[in-house]
């Protein structure tokens, strides 16, 4: 089973960003798998999921984090451009709520570029909308470990979700 682990942000939040990017825009990432990937695991046997599950209940809870989607940027370039909404706030919170759930798993640190993936390919109309984007405070009150059925046609399975 493909695996990540991630912070959701509330609907009100994503209906705020959705609005500003518009409906159709490039090809939008469906709105329902909206979320800020905190760490990608990749495949892992099913009959690993339970040590995954408890490397998490060791990440030290340092409390809730506060955030706001701000801007944006890309990865990459024409059809294969990722277009994605960034994040201000606590992010030194938010990156050692990374690192932490990183060093739980007994993971390699890796760069982390707090982002939201909001469509792919190159669509001026999207990448215009995040230039000037602020969108409401939230905040982060919990992390989650996801199944990703993406592959299979299907969309995210939350499967457990830890509170800060």
């Amino acid at each position: 089973m493909r695996l990540f682990v991630a912070a959701f942000p509330p609907v009100s939040v994503l209906s705020d960003l959705q609005r500003r990017v518009g409906h159709g825009a490039g090809r939008l990432t469906p709105v329902e798998r909206w979320h800020l990937t905190l760490r990608f695991l990749g495949e892992i046997a099913e009959d690993e999921r339970a040590g995954v599950e408890r490397a998490l209940d060791g990440v030290p809870r340092a409390g809730k984090i506060s955030l706001r989607l701000a801007g944006g940027g890309q990865f990459g370039n024409g059809r294969s451009t990722v277009l994605w909404a960034g994040v201000q706030g606590d992010l030194d919170a938010l990156t050692e709520l990374n690192d932490a759930v990183g060093a739980a798993l007994g993971a390699e640190s890796e760069p982390f570029t707090a982002h939201l993936t909001v469509a792919y390919a190159d669509s001026g109309d999207v990448r215009n909308a995040l230039r000037d984007y602020t969108g409401p405070e939230w905040t982060v009150d919990e992390f989650v470990l996801v199944r990703s059925h993406y592959a299979d046609g299907g969309g995210y399975q939350r499967l457990r979700a830890w509170p800060l």
